[in-house]
């Protein structure tokens, strides 16, 4: 396993906005940067299966 410092200290990406809309490029991430999520959708559904129903309005 390699040391998790070295990743930390590396150069992020590259962001795009200003301020509180400020966020990585989407087209400049890779695999490397965390971005495949294979199980998402999955996770999503067992997540709303387990949430309390909302109250009718």
């Amino acid at each position: 396993m390699s040391d998790p410092l070295d990743k930390a200290t590396s150069k992020a990406p590259p962001t795009l906005g200003e301020g509180c809309v400020r966020r990585y490029d989407p087209d400049a991430l890779s695999e490397d940067d965390g971005t495949e999520f294979a199980e998402a959708a999955e996770l999503w559904r067992q997540l709303q299966e387990q949430a309390p129903p909302e109250p009718e309005p």
